[in-house]
């Protein structure tokens, strides 16, 4: 009888840890299991970076305190009741919800004698499981890098424990016996790529500027549906998962409407609550494209509850990075998940509001008149005769304005139309 071998990968049990600081705290409360909804989400999400990161959440531990302790994150009577979870629960790691310093992770690593990592590490886990191009690899290597030699001091011993799991992808093993000196020269050498991919960046952005053609960034917070979006716009075959993160590396197509107004969509990384600022600095020439985009495109997965929570992050992450100034269209996607709860979803901030439905492919077309008015808010209304000698004017019309009337008489071609400035 042939022998059977297990081939699937064991997954990583972990235990969840958040602390709680809420200005509602007062120190008389008792330590009991309520969780409020701040901390209550923000665990609901980690258990969602877990499993994306290939992970079983096996337990939790909330502690209410005025601040994280500075050396082990959570008390000492926490530590204990961790310690006593660790083994009853079989846990391979400590996964805890805000970034930790080099004494806490080397403090806690030693109270428990088990693999603790924090958000910052889960995130940048799967950045460096989904980065498929040269560039994406690059900038999460970057990333990494640049939060590991913050955190060499004390991690020494650690790192020379680590095996396989979270925290261990990305730039390969040999990155755990670099030193400092090492780590630098690497940070150095990739910083000198990453102003290669910042040239070529800037180089795609001026040829696209020089076709005048209207470029919009679609931005949102992970698992939106923004990838799902771009493919239903513009049949682009970009990667589509219920997943956190599922794409990181941009993808720009056009979509060319039957008028023959054309548009460039630019799908952009997701955001996503306590997103560390070492992507954010790693992740700026491809965040970037919103910013010199001529319309933000916010897709809000309308069906998640927390969707307000998850809006406010988008703002506050384009606020960082200088876009917020930009006109913005909102649109309430996964609408095919909602009911009567519709009618009540609302964007103030934005310039515009749409429900649709990406999966779908419903609500688009209304999506699209929508961006064509907010764009046509700054065009010049026209009506010129063009010689039949300079006719082609007429394509140019078609292809940066809205031609809305077009007549052939003797003396030319009648045109009334609504264009652009630069047109005009």
């Amino acid at each position: 009888m042939a022998e059977t071998y297990e081939t699937e990968e064991k997954r990583e049990r972990v235990i969840l840890v958040a602390v709680e600081t809420s200005v509602l705290y007062n120190s008389s409360m008792d330590d009991g299991d309520t969780v409020s909804g701040d901390v209550g989400y923000s665990l609901r999400e980690l258990e969602e970076l877990a499993e994306t990161a290939g992970a079983e959440t096996v337990g939790r531990l909330v502690q209410k305190r005025e601040s994280p302790h500075p050396g082990t994150y959570i008390g000492k009577g926490k530590v204990d009741e961790l310690r006593e979870m660790v083994a009853e629960l079989s846990a391979d790691a400590i996964v805890c919800d805000d970034e930790l310093s080099p004494a806490q992770i080397t403090n806690l690593s030693e109270g428990l004698q088990c693999k603790v990592i924090d958000r910052t590490v889960m995130i940048l886990d799967i950045f460096a499981a989904h980065a498929r191009t040269s560039e994406g690899k690059l900038q999460v290597e970057l990333a990494q890098l640049r939060y590991r030699s913050s955190r060499l001091t004390g991690l020494g011993v650690s790192l020379s424990r680590l095996g396989g799991g979270i925290g261990t992808r990305g730039p390969g093993e040999k990155k755990l016996e670099m030193d400092r000196r090492l780590i630098k020269e690497r940070i150095s050498f990739l910083n000198r790529q990453m102003k290669d991919v910042v040239q070529n960046r800037d180089t795609i952005r001026k040829q696209r500027s020089r076709n005048e053609i209207p470029t919009v960034a679609i931005v949102g917070y992970t698992n939106a549906g923004k990838s799902t979006l771009l493919n239903a716009l513009t049949k682009a075959q970009v990667l589509e998962e219920d997943k956190l993160f599922a794409t990181l590396d941009p993808t720009t197509r056009t979509l060319e409407r039957e008028d023959g107004q054309k548009f460039l969509f630019t799908d952009t990384v997701g955001f996503i609550s306590k997103l560390p600022h070492q992507l954010v600095r790693a992740f700026r020439s491809t965040l970037e494209e919103a910013k010199f985009a001529d319309l933000i495109l916010h897709v809000v997965d309308a069906s998640n509850p927390e969707y307000d929570r998850q809006m406010k992050v988008v703002y506050e992450t384009l606020e960082e990075l200088g876009v917020a100034d930009k006109p913005i269209l909102t649109a309430f996607n996964k609408t095919d998940r909602l009911g009567d709860d519709m009618v009540s979803l609302k964007d103030l901030k934005s310039d515009g509001t749409v429900q649709i439905s990406a999966k779908y492919h419903t609500g688009l077309e209304d999506m699209l008149e929508k961006i064509v008015e907010i764009l046509d808010s700054g065009f010049v209304d026209i009506e010129v005769t063009i010689p039949y000698s300079e006719a082609g004017k007429i394509q140019q019309i078609r292809r940066y304005g809205r031609l809305e009337r077009e007549e052939y008489r003797e003396e030319g071609i009648y045109v009334k139309a609504s264009v652009p400035p630069f047109l005009a």
